[in-house]
């Protein structure tokens, strides 16, 4: 198993990637901590790995929360002895919005997918400096490398920074045997909380720029996510992996 005995959490595993990532890596060997805000589905989650033969528990987890960042990652720490994977996942859409300069949707937009991740590694870098290393992997997008129409710059901005965030924390923890990296999605099936991006008619104009033809599945990013985490990867950190049907490459 790739990831035997590992303690890992990842944030917004009740639903879509995160909970790919979560059944997966419980299949590889990893004991997960679900973060979530969604209690049912995150409830429901973790039984139906425990049923599969894993080990998860879920964390009600509110990523904009520095303090329950905190509570999180003491109580899984408290729980397993360490932490070893940290995958920042939670986010949303910014496609939800009319206006693409809304104040309210910028600081909304930036308190989850940026702040929260930042949050994230402020919170296990230390547990997995005492553990003498660990991985991280910062959920990006194509949006973090290039501009989109019909998506408020926010959403932008925001994947822009984790993905920079990601080389920093790289750099600085390197010496510590902690691998930061970033995964950058595609077109993937539209989020919870996605709105121009759900649309049938938008779906078909966007698919003509990914070389594949088809958009992602969400186990296609959790299997990118696992071997970033495993030891498969053990001398990769900083990186960008694009899992994106060639969108970048257009």
């Amino acid at each position: 198993m790739r990831l035997d005995g590992k303690i890992a959490l990842i944030s917004g595993a009740a639903s879509g990637m995160g909970a790919a990532m979560a059944r997966l890596f419980a299949a590889e060997g990893a004991r997960v901590a679900i973060g979530d805000t969604l209690e049912s589905e995150g409830e429901a989650i973790a039984a139906e790995i425990a049923s599969n033969g894993g080990t998860a528990r879920f964390h009600r987890l509110d990523v904009t929360d520095e303090a329950g960042w905190q509570r999180t990652v003491e109580a899984i720490v408290a729980e397993h002895g360490r932490l070893d994977i940290l995958v920042n996942n939670a986010g949303i859409s910014g496609s939800a919005v009319s206006d693409m300069y809304d104040s309210d949707a910028w600081h909304r937009i930036m308190a989850v997918n940026a702040t929260g991740v930042f949050y994230g590694i402020k919170f296990a870098v230390p547990e997995m400096r005492k553990a003498g290393g660990g991985a991280i992997v910062n959920m990006s997008s194509i949006s973090g490398v290039v501009g989109q129409k019909q998506i408020h710059c926010a959403y932008n901005a925001s994947k822009a920074a984790v993905r920079v965030m990601a080389k920093s924390v790289a750099a600085q923890e390197g010496a510590n045997g902690i691998r930061v990296n970033s995964v950058h999605p595609g077109l993937m099936p539209p989020m919870r909380t996605s709105g121009a991006t759900a649309d049938p008619a938008t779906r078909a104009k966007m698919l003509k720029s990914v070389p594949l033809g088809r958009s992602g599945e969400a186990d296609e990013v959790a299997r990118a996510v696992l071997f970033l985490v495993s030891d498969e990867a053990s001398y990769i950190t900083g990186a960008e992996l694009y899992v994106d049907g060639g969108y970048l490459a257009m």
